[in-house]
């Protein structure tokens, strides 16, 4: 999932400077799984918001409301009627959530409450980890299931770099060394083969390097 952690509380004061009356638009996909931008959130950050506001004398009306997810056309068109009443939209979603919806709704500005970190998981509630930078050229198989280009801090390709100590990164001793990880891996699955074939180098024209990427199944095309 996509992780993302809300922006200091005076950046978003900053943003809404001038604005009377705003939308704090949350969504239901990842950001509510990480704790940052669902239902709660919403509440919460309208909250602190009103007190701030007034605090200062200079109050702020808030219509929350929370969308099933912010990257698709189809829940973005819900929040049409919220759209019209006010200044404003302040979106707990991730970064492709607020531009769908700076897309959708163009005479309106679409700030963000949110930075996108990374894509990963939780080990545990309040706990996320990175597991993918998305580099369109998965070489999970080859390396048990383990990514190297994520998880090794130099993203190398084949094998450690000879910095790593003990199972720990020569970058962060607090981190398990990525390739330490990969062979134990293997071995306990009988794969060691794969560990000694060399992979090629990364094509990186899979990567953000081409610019906006984008995936169209031509079996839904209509």
């Amino acid at each position: 999932m996509v992780i993302g952690e809300r922006k200091p509380f005076d950046e978003i004061m900053k943003m809404l400077e001038g604005v009377k009356k705003i939308a704090v638009m949350g969504c239901g996909g990842c950001v509510t799984v990480c704790l940052t931008g669902g239902h709660d959130e919403v509440r919460v950050l309208s909250s602190q918001l009103r007190m701030a506001r007034d605090k200062e004398g200079n109050p702020i009306e808030i219509i929350e409301k929370t969308l099933e997810r912010q990257c698709d056309p189809e829940y973005v068109e819900q929040a049409e009627g919220t759209a019209s009443e006010v200044e404003a939209i302040l979106s707990m979603a991730c970064g492709a959530g607020v531009q769908f919806m700076a897309e959708r709704y163009k005479d309106l500005p679409i700030y963000p409450a949110l930075n996108t970190t990374f894509v990963g998981g939780s080990k545990k509630e309040g706990y996320y980890v990175e597991r993918c930078q998305t580099c369109g050229e998965c070489k999970l198989y080859f390396t048990g299931g383990i990514c190297p280009i994520a998880r090794c801090s130099k993203s190398l390709l084949n094998g450690p770099c000879g910095g790593s100590t003990n199972g720990k990164c020569e970058i962060d001793p607090d981190i398990d060394c990525a390739w330490q990880l990969i062979l134990d891996r293997l071995k306990s699955l009988n794969q060691m083969d794969r560990y000694s074939s060399m992979m090629p180098i990364n094509d990186w024209r899979t990567n953000r390097d081409g610019g906006p990427r984008k995936m169209i199944r031509e079996d839904f095309q209509r």
